[in-house]
């Protein structure tokens, strides 16, 4: 039987038609992609950790520790401190202040406040000249002693001077 060169023949024949049929349907699939919209393959790569947005951080030993890939703000817990870190692992340090609106009623508060010290700056000044030893505005009067034939100066201060006593705050 199996020297039949019939069979052998047969055997041959459904091969072939096996392997058309396989690259009828392998033509069929081309032929499908080619007219349908191919999908969009997507995959990402996640290379490093992301953390978008702040981190917090207690001391610049904290900040040193960990890697970045991005410029990255490291903030301390209280707010008072922004350390901003960038990929070459250089660190610049910044102070924050909080920045309070202000109406116009405290505007004004500052300023006559300010005056006020303005006033008593130059109160103190005005206190310090006066309470040093000069003669101001001192008239000189000459009397001539007959008995030694010398000439007498007396001084009279002719300015009154300011007292400064304690200033109580």
């Amino acid at each position: 039987m199996y020297n039949n060169p019939y069979m052998n023949n047969f055997n041959q024949q459904s091969i072939n038609e096996r392997i058309d049929n396989q690259i009828a349907q392998l033509q069929q699939m081309k032929e499908q992609m080619k007219h349908s919209a191919q999908p969009a393959i997507n995959q990402t790569f996640q290379l490093a950790p992301q953390q978008n947005g702040m981190r917090f951080a207690n001391s610049l030993d904290e900040v040193n520790k960990e890697m970045v890939y991005v410029d990255t703000p490291f903030f301390s817990k209280d707010m008072s401190v922004l350390w901003l870190k960038n990929n070459k692992n250089e660190i610049r340090t910044y102070e924050l202040n909080e920045i309070i609106p202000k109406d116009s009623k405290d505007i004004q508060i500052e300023y006559l406040q300010a005056q006020i010290e303005q006033l008593k700056g130059m109160i103190n000044n005005d206190a310090n000249v006066s309470n040093v030893n000069t003669k101001q505005n001192a008239t000189d009067t000459s009397t001539d002693d007959g008995a030694i034939g010398a000439t007498t100066k007396k001084s009279k201060s002719s300015s009154i001077q300011k007292v400064s006593g304690s200033e109580e705050k």
